[in-house]
C-alpha cells in the first residue's frame, strides 16, 4: 500500500543554521550530574507575602507571566526583606526582558544575601547581556568562591576572558571544571572554542574530539570541528565532517553553505584559499557562548532553563532573529503557544529565519484547532515569499485539511513548475492526484518522480502499488516494489504492496505469506489488515479472514 495517504511536507525543523536539531539530544546533563533546581524551597515569613507567592506560582503553572510578575512585585513589597522573592522576580524580569529592573533586584538581594548564589548568577548573566563584562566577570568569580562546585559560571567565565583576549584564564578556567567533572561536554566543547579562537587548531582539536566522545552525534560540536579543520587547511576532514551532520540533520543551511563551497574550492585552488580567508572567525562572545548553552538546554529537555537563557540574548540583541526564532520554540516546547507565537511574529520577512518562523507559527495555530488562523498566516507569509517551496508545499497541507483538495493541487502544480527537477514535490503532487482519482496523472507524476531518483522508494513503491490495484503491469509492478524493497526491507506498506501484486495475480498462497509478514512490520494498520483478510477468503480460511475483518472495522489492534 501507500504508506500514508495523506501525504505532507515535513515541517521545517525547529534548529537551523549549523545548530543541533531537537532529534539529537545531548547523553547526561550539562555538568555530568543532576542539575540544581531554580525553585527555592524557601517560603515568605509575611502572610500577605505568601498569599501573592503562591499566587505568582498558580499564575505560572498556568502560563501566565504577567500575571506571575504582578504577584511576585506584590510579593517583594510586602517582605522585602525574603532575598530568594527578590531572585525569582528578577528571573521574570529578565522573560519579560525587563533587564534594569533584573538587575536592581539582584543587587538589592545581595544587598540583604551577599552570598545567594542563585543571585549571583543570575546577576551575572544580566550583567553580561548589558555589556557589563567586568562587572559579571567579577559576580561570576564570586560565585565561585561561594559554590566551588558549582559549574556553569566556569563556561561563562571562559567565554568571558576569551572574549577579551585572556586566553590562558580561560584554559585554566574550563580546565578547573574538567578537573572536577570529567564528563562535562561544554568543558572540553568551549576549551575547542577557545583554543580555534586563539588559532591553535591541534589544540582545538583534541578538545572536540574529547566532546565528541561524550556526544558523538551533536551537531554543534561537530559544526565547530569542521570549522576548525577548515581554519586549518584540512579540507577533505571537513567534507567528511560536513556529509555526517547533513546525514543527522539535512536541513543545515550553514552546512550546505559550507560544504558547496568546499566542492567548488576543490575544483579552483586560487577561490579555496579566497574562501579560507573569508570564513568566519570562531566567535567567544558570551552572548553566543549563552545561545549556545540554551540549545543544549532545549535539547536536554529543559525548556525552562532554554527560555532564561534566550531571553538574556534578545533583551541585549532584539534583533537577533536567530534566537528569538529559538526563544519561540523553547516557548512551544513549554507549551506557552501565546507566547511562542509572539516570538514567531516578530521576526520580519528580510530574515532567514521568516519562512521557518511562519511554519513554526502556522504549525501551533493549527494544532490548536485554528486552522483558519493557520492558513491566513501562511497565505500572508506566501505574499511575502511567492517562490519559497516550504511555504507552497505547507499551505497545500493544510487546504488539504480542509478539504480544498482543488487548491492543495494548484499550489503543488506550481511548486511542480518551479521546481521541475524535484522529485518529492513531483511525489506529492501525484498523491494529491490521487486523492483527486486522476489515476493517469498520478502515474506520470509518479513515473517522474522515479526517473528523477531512482532510489526513491516511496515513489517506487507508490506507483507499483498504483498499478496492482488497477490490476495492470504487474510484472512492472513486482519490479517498482522489490526496487523499494531493497532500499527499505523492512517496511510493512511495501512489503503489502507486495502481497497486493500476488493476489491480483491470483497467486493467494504467496499472497497470504507476504501479507502475514505486512500486518507484522506495519502494525494495526486497518488497510494492510484487510488486504490479508481477502487473501485468508481465498484460501479458505475464512474464521481468520473475519477476525481481520472485524479488527479493521473496530480499529482495535490485532
Amino acid at each position: 500500500m501507500w504508506g500514508t495517504r495523506s501525504v505532507l511536507l515535513p515541517i521545517a525543523t525547529l534548529l537551523l543554521g549549523g545548530c543541533a536539531g531537537l532529534r539529537h539530544r545531548w547523553h547526561g546533563n550539562l555538568s555530568g550530574g543532576e542539575l540544581p533546581s531554580s525553585e527555592s524551597q524557601a517560603l515568605p515569613a509575611d502572610a500577605t507575602a505568601l498569599g501573592h507567592f503562591f499566587r505568582g506560582q498558580v499564575a505560572l503553572s498556568r502560563n501566565d507571566p504577567e500575571g506571575a510578575l504582578r504577584e511576585f512585585e506584590a510579593a517583594v513589597a510586602a517582605d522585602p526583606s525574603a532575598s530568594f522573592l527578590r531572585v525569582r522576580l528578577a528571573g521574570l524580569y529578565v522573560r519579560a526582558g525587563l533587564l534594569p529592573k533584573a538587575l536592581e533586584q539582584c543587587q538589592l538581594a545581595l544587598a540583604a544575601e551577599p552570598d545567594n548564589p542563585e543571585a549571583l548568577g543570575l546577576l551575572g548573566g544580566v550583567l553580561s547581556s548589558l555589556g557589563r563584562d567586568d562587572e559579571a566577570t567579577a559576580a561570576y568569580e564570586h560565585l565561585l568562591r561561594v559554590d566551588p562546585e558549582s559549574q556553569d559560571p566556569y563556561l561563562y567565565l571562559g567565554a568571558l576572558y576569551a572574549k577579551r583576549g585572556e586566553t590562558d584564564r580561560a584554559v585554566a578556567t574550563l580546565k578547573k571544571l574538567i578537573a572536577k567533572n570529567p564528563g562535562s561536554i561544554l568543558g572540553y566543547y568551549y576549551l575547542g572554542r577557545v583554543y580555534a579562537g586563539a588559532r591553535q587548531p591541534d589544540k582545538a582539536e583534541h578538545y572536540y574530539l574529547e566532546a565528541l566522545k561524550l556526544s558523538p552525534q551533536s551537531e554543534l560540536i561537530l559544526t565547530d570541528l569542521a570549522l576548525a579543520y577548515e581554519l586549518a587547511g584540512r579540507t577533505e576532514k571537513a567534507i567528511e565532517l560536513y556529509q555526517k551532520i547533513l546525514a543527522l540533520n539535512p536541513q543545515s543551511t550553514l552546512v550546505r553553505r559550507r560544504l558547496g563551497g568546499l566542492y567548488v574550492g576543490q575544483k579552483r585552488l586560487d577561490d579555496a584559499l579566497s574562501q579560507f580567508q573569508e570564513l568566519e572567525k570562531v566567535d567567544t562572545d558570551p552572548r553566543e557562548a549563552r545561545t549556545k548553552i540554551g540549545l543544549i538546554y532545549l535539547e536536554k529537555g529543559d525548556p525552562d532553563r532554554a527560555v532564561t537563557e534566550f531571553n538574556l540574548v534578545v533583551a541585549a540583541e532584539p534583533d537577533n532573529w536567530r534566537v528569538r526564532y529559538y526563544l519561540g520554540s523553547a516557548y512551544a516546547e513549554r507549551r506557552e503557544i501565546d507566547q511562542a507565537l509572539d516570538e514567531f511574529v516578530k521576526i520580519p520577512s528580510s530574515s532567514e529565519y521568516y519562512v521557518d518562523a511562519r511554519i513554526q507559527q502556522a504549525y501551533l495555530l493549527q494544532k490548536a484547532g485554528r486552522l483558519p488562523d493557520a492558513v491566513h498566516e501562511i497565505e500572508h507569509a506566501l505574499s511575502e515569499k511567492p517562490d519559497n517551496p516550504e511555504l507552497m508545499g505547507y499551505l497545500a497541507a493544510l487546504y488539504r485539511e480542509r478539504k480544498d483538495l482543488k487548491g492543495a493541487i494548484t499550489l503543488l502544480e506550481r511548486m511542480v513548475a518551479r521546481f521541475p527537477d524535484n522529485d518529492r514535490y513531483r511525489f506529492t503532487l501525484g498523491a494529491a492526484y490521487d486523492e483527486a482519482n486522476d489515476k493517469t496523472r498520478t502515474i506520470e507524476q509518479m513515473q517522474r518522480a522515479v526517473e528523477l531518483n531512482p532510489k526513491n522508494a516511496a515513489a517506487l513503491n507508490y506507483l507499483g502499488y498504483t498499478y496492482a490495484e488497477m490490476g495492470v503491469h504487474l510484472d512492472e509492478a513486482e519490479s517498482l516494489i522489490r526496487r523499494a524493497l531493497e532500499l527499505e526491507p523492512e517496511d510493512g506498506f511495501y512489503v503489502d504492496s507486495l502481497g497486493r501484486v500476488y493476489f491480483r495475480r491470483g497467486d493467494f498462497r504467496r499472497a497470504v505469506e507476504e501479507l502475514e509478514r505486512a500486518v507484522e512490520l506495519a502494525g494495526d494498520d486497518q488497510t494492510v489488515a484487510e488486504h490479508l483478510g481477502d487473501a485468508y477468503e481465498r484460501v479458505g480460511q475464512p474464521r481468520d479472514a473475519l477476525r481481520l475483518y472485524r479488527d479493521a472495522l473496530g480499529g482495535g489492534g490485532l
